[in-house]
């Protein structure tokens, strides 16, 4: 069966980036450092060409393009969080070292990579069978950066 594996384009951070990443996350891992020949076209031997690493067990690939593209919110990585702790934590790693935060758990790494970081309840609270409580909920969320679970649940509940 066919798989389908994210290709994150680099100047020249793919073995930086890939480790950066798979420090952060478990079940994470570089799989494989592909560098170029002594042959190489364009290229000094031993450069890193493409990194092949593995993310929470999702296969990613980083390539070493040679020049910057900049990504842009259109693709992102989605993280469901289990507890605020993974929240702070995964929050704090990513905008780490140039990382800029977002609205409504949303981020940009220091590799301009768009990430959401998002506790595993939001979706019972937005999408919850009483409306009114739902639309507390989303009305505190657009107010934030960083998503807290607490205040999330404390507007679901209509407490103030």
């Amino acid at each position: 069966m066919s798989k389908i594996a994210p290709c994150l384009w680099f100047a020249d951070e793919a073995e930086a980036a890939a480790k950066f990443y798979v420090s952060l996350l478990p079940d994470s891992r570089i799989d494989k450092v592909q560098r170029s020949p002594a042959d190489y076209p364009g290229g000094k031997a031993g450069n890193v060409l493409v990194v092949q690493f593995t993310l929470a067990g999702q296969e990613y690939m980083a390539l070493n393009g040679g020049i910057r593209f900049e990504y842009t919110n259109a693709i992102s990585f989605k993280i469901d969080c289990a507890d605020q702790a993974e929240v702070d934590r995964l929050w704090s790693g990513l905008t780490e070292g140039g990382g800029s935060p977002g609205d409504c758990g949303w981020l940009k790494d220091r590799y301009g990579v768009s990430w959401q970081i998002v506790p595993s309840v939001l979706p019972g609270l937005l999408g919850g069978p009483d409306r009114a409580a739902s639309q507390r909920a989303m009305a505190a969320m657009m107010k934030m950066g960083k998503l807290d679970i607490a205040t999330l649940q404390k507007a679901y509940d209509g407490k103030p």
